[in-house]
Order: C-alpha cells, then sequence, then structure tokens
C-alpha cells in the first residue's frame, strides 16, 4: 500500500494495558469513531501518516478533558468540531489547501477501469464543486459520497439531526448541479 491510500482495516484499538486505566465510554467512543475520524483526516490532508498523526491528537485532546466532553450538550458535536480544527490547524501549518479532490479522486481511480477513465474525468469537477461548499454541507457531502455512511451514521458522528443531514444533501446537491451544469432533479435524495 502507498503512502497516500487510505486502509480502513487500519482502525487504531487501544492497547490492553492503558484500557484498564481509560474510562470506559472513552473506548467506546474510541474505538465507535475512530475508523470514520481517520478516513475524513485522510480524505482532507492527503497522506496517511499525517491523518493519523492528526488523529492521534485529537483523541488524546478529547481524553484530557473527557469529563468535560462528557458535558457537553452534544458530544458527538464537540468531538466532530475538534477534529475539523485540528484538520484545520494541521492544513495551515503545511500551508495547503484541503486534499479531498485529488485524494478521492485518486481512490476512485485506483477502483475503476480504463472504460470508466472518462467518467472518473467529471467526477473531478464535481469534487471541486464538493471542495467549495460551506463547511457543514461539505462535511455531510464527504461523509455520504466519499465515505459511504449512511445518514444516521452521519448525523451521530456530527452530533446534528437526521433531517439536517437530509437538508443539507438536498441543499448540496442542488448548489453542485448548479455549479457543474446538471439539471437537478427533486426528491432523488429521498432516504438514503
Amino acid at each position: 500500500m502507498s503512502e497516500g491510500e487510505f486502509d480502513p482495516s487500519g482502525d487504531k484499538t487501544v492497547s490492553s494495558e492503558l484500557a484498564g486505566v481509560l474510562p470506559v465510554d472513552f473506548l467506546a467512543f474510541h474505538s465507535q469513531h475512530h475508523r470514520v475520524y481517520l478516513h475524513y483526516a485522510h480524505l482532507q490532508l492527503g497522506t496517511r501518516r499525517v491523518a493519523v498523526d492528526v488523529v492521534d491528537d485529537v483523541f488524546t485532546f478529547l481524553l484530557k478533558v473527557w469529563p468535560q466532553v462528557l458535558r457537553q450538550e452534544s458530544l458527538h458535536g464537540f468531538a466532530w468540531a475538534v477534529l475539523r480544527e485540528h484538520v484545520e490547524r494541521r492544513l495551515a501549518v503545511l500551508d495547503r489547501p484541503h486534499a479531498m479532490v485529488e485524494t478521492a479522486w485518486f481512490a476512485a481511480l485506483r477502483r475503476t477501469s480504463r472504460k470508466r477513465l472518462e467518467l472518473l474525468e467529471s467526477k473531478l469537477g464535481l469534487y471541486a464543486a464538493i471542495a467549495e461548499l460551506p463547511e457543514r454541507h461539505y462535511d455531510v457531502m464527504l461523509l455520504t459520497f466519499l465515505a459511504g455512511l449512511e445518514g444516521e451514521m452521519v448525523a451521530q458522528l456530527m452530533g446534528i439531526a437526521p433531517a439536517t443531514v437530509r437538508s443539507h444533501i438536498r441543499t448540496a446537491r442542488r448548489v453542485l448541479a448548479r455549479r457543474i451544469g446538471l439539471e437537478w432533479v427533486p426528491g432523488e435524495e429521498k432516504e438514503q
């Protein structure tokens, strides 16, 4: 596997020595969210190594403030905001924009045949248009369209209502259709 590839089986588990001293609810949160956080960070940052570092930093921070995290109105929303902030900070340090367009395109390229290359090239414009969406719409589209998560899981991860996810998808699809010159058909995005 090359440096830039995402390995979905690369889910990091907490060592058995630490498992006995860490809060059980933190361990559960870590095991439920680590893989998705890593996938999101990888799409944003472009390399697995940097994504692993960022996600490790996120969970280290969350562990340090875990009692305060548990008192948040939305644990998931708070943790998602921490992940976004860490990704943005790392991009600023690296002095570069999100790598989502390139990362998603190369991942799709690895999964396709030469016959589908023309279709894939049109996706590059779609990925670029997704990258220009407002923050919440961008995250929802990245998680549903590129990461392949169901709306309910996206809602849980981001700490928002499933209806809000559906609304963001509808709005994003309308905007994307307009930007890339496709006809938007209302109702296409019904329950996912």
